[in-house]
């Protein structure tokens, strides 16, 4: 096997080195997601990317540990196809009532401004399901904008 020449070692280097900035140009985005009280059990919850065409583009949260409750985060799971590797990392206890979810993600600064939209679903044991109880768009614009869900989410506002 060959040794690269020092030229391409070189040039492997820099082409590295220049993409770094691109690749590490992401913000710190605080989700909040405050439930109504609702009388019933720890609700399922799934935070999730959409395009403006309102089609799945990626998981950002699952409250709840059981994946055979996911299904009832019917959008969610149409869209991911609740495939483990959507949700693999990005999993926690269900949300009970009157208590809020806080979770801080790494998001590409790329996806804000773009038309992106966040989505929750939520769902709780023999109770109703809410499909995009709460749907607004990634802006920096929409910012500490807090809004009302039509479900369980009494209300969501993200910080960037």
């Amino acid at each position: 096997m060959k040794k690269p020449t020092t030229a391409l070692a070189l040039t492997l280097g820099l082409a590295a080195a220049m993409m770094l900035p691109v690749i590490a140009q992401a913000r710190e985005v605080t989700f909040n997601t405050e439930l109504k009280s609702y009388g019933g059990d720890g609700a399922y919850v799934a935070l999730y990317l959409t395009d403006a065409d309102g089609q799945y583009q990626s998981t950002l949260w699952i409250a709840g540990e059981k994946s055979k409750y996911y299904k009832h985060l019917r959008d969610w799971a149409r869209g991911s196809g609740q495939r483990s590797s959507e949700y693999d990392g990005l999993t926690g206890a269900s949300v009970g009532s009157g208590r809020t979810l806080n979770i801080t993600l790494d998001i590409a600064d790329e996806l804000i401004d773009a038309g992106y939209e966040v989505r929750v679903d939520t769902a709780v044991e023999d109770m109703r399901d809410n499909r995009a109880d709460i749907v607004v768009p990634l802006t920096t614009e929409g910012a500490d904008k807090p809004v009302s869900g039509r479900g369980y989410v009494q209300s969501f506002s993200y910080t960037l």
